[in-house]
């Protein structure tokens, strides 16, 4: 698998419904420091930076949420990003660099807008090729009900 593919995979798995299953591997993926962690503060008293941080935290997907950002997300693994994010700001690294970052760790998939490109093409094009199976499957199921009644 190529890099970030296992990452992709993870993402495309809580992003399905597979939480469970997803959430251990992203997880295990994550790697996190408790020390690291415990050195940054919860809100930061610069105003500016408090800004950057809750808009990059908006930018950011939760892998084990999926439909929310980390900025939203009450789970250990959004607990964890939200901290990295303000340990990367205190650093000094622009908004770019911080995403560079996460899609560096996660894939793509971890933006709550991914770019559209061909490792993301499945998550982009996934909901209307599942409607699409669910419309023939409609499709399928409304001319066997018109032929038995015939």
């Amino acid at each position: 698998m190529r890099r970030g593919g296992f990452k992709t995979v993870i993402a495309l798995l809580v992003m399905m419904g597979f939480s469970n299953a997803a959430s251990a591997a992203a997880t295990a993926v994550a790697g996190f420091s408790n020390a690291a962690a415990a050195a940054v503060p919860e809100t930061f008293s610069d105003p500016g930076m408090e800004a950057r941080a809750r808009h990059l935290q908006r930018q950011l997907r939760c892998l084990i949420c999926a439909g929310e950002s980390i900025d939203e997300s009450a789970s250990s693994f959004a607990v964890d990003v939200r901290r990295l994010v303000r340990e990367q700001i205190a650093e000094g690294r622009t908004d770019k660099q911080v995403q560079d970052f996460f899609v560096d760790r996660y894939g793509a998939a971890i933006l709550m807008k991914p770019p559209v490109e061909p490792a993301t093409w499945l998550l982009w094009l996934g909901p209307f090729g599942v409607l699409a199976i669910a419309g023939g499957v409609a499709w399928v199921t409304i001319k066997k009900a018109g032929k038995a009644e015939a």
